[in-house]
Parts: C-alpha cells; sequence; structure tokens
C-alpha cells in the first residue's frame, strides 16, 4: 500500500469517526500530493516524493507554530501543533542526535576536510546520507559544531 493510499484510507477512517483535526490534517496532505501529481514534468511519482512532500509540511507547521508563538496566538499555534501530530505519523522514523553525530563524523573524516569554509562540501552529503531521516536545521547545526 503506497502511502497516497494510507493517506486516503486514514481521511475514510477519520469522516467515519468524525474526527474533525484528524481530518483536515489528512485532507491537507492528500492536496500537496495531489499537487504534486499535476505539477510540470511529474510523470512518475515515487514514495520519496510522497516523503520528502511530507517533510516540507511538517517544516511548514513548525514554522508557523514558531511565528504564532512569538505572536501570542495560541489557538492558531494549537491547530498547527495537531496537524503536525497527524503529519508525523505518516513521515519515517526520525534519527536521535547521536546517530546524526556519528554520521556526520565519518562524513567529515571520509572528505578529510575541517573548518567552517568545508560546510558546503558536508552538507550535500550529509543531507543525500540523512534526508528524511533527520531535520535539516539539526544536520546543519551538528556539521557547523563538527567543523
Amino acid at each position: 500500500m503506497t502511502l497516497a493510499d494510507k493517506i486516503n484510507e486514514g481521511i475514510k477512517e477519520a469522516m467515519k469517526a468524525k474526527d474533525s483535526d484528524r481530518l483536515r490534517a489528512l485532507r491537507g496532505i492528500k492536496s500537496a500530493f495531489l499537487l504534486l501529481q499535476t505539477a510540470e514534468g511529474a510523470s512518475t511519482i515515487t514514495e520519496d516524493s510522497y516523503i520528502k512532500a511530507l517533510q516540507k509540511l511538517a517544516k511548514q507547521r513548525k514554522d508557523s507554530i514558531e511565528i504564532y508563538e512569538q505572536q501570542g496566538r495560541e489557538d492558531l499555534a494549537n491547530t498547527e501543533k495537531s496537524e503536525l501530530k497527524f503529519i508525523e505519523q505518516y513521515l519515517p522514523a526520525q534519527m536521535g542526535e547521536e546517530e546524526i553525530r556519528a554520521i556526520i563524523k565519518n562524513i567529515v573524516s571520509d572528505l578529510g576536510i575541517s573548518g567552517p569554509a568545508a560546510m558546503g562540501k558536508v552538507m550535500p552529503e550529509a543531507m543525500k546520507a540523512l534526508g528524511g531521516k533527520a531535520d535539516g536545521k539539526l544536520i546543519s547545526q551538528i556539521v557547523k559544531e563538527s567543523l
């Protein structure tokens, strides 16, 4: 069963259970998937494409939560938190900070470089190795600390 199929099943279940929060979040995901499928040049959509779309939605929610909390809008922040919770259920499990540090340390040693100027060489390799399994901000922070 593909991720898109799981989302469709989740929508049906949320409608039957009358769970409006879950339904709103899943409809947002389905909308993002439909946009992905109808985009120009989108001939075949892979599971990886769906996961990247989910990650983008999760990042948008996190950014919105941060802004709403700064503005003192707890009502809107709570809505975004609720949607984020449902989006994260469909994302792959995130790696722990120690695992990320070990992988980045290996990448830096394999490349044999150091210093802040090497960040541009390390980040693409780190994102390739950790993409989808860790937050980009955390990866960037750990790479900065490693160099």
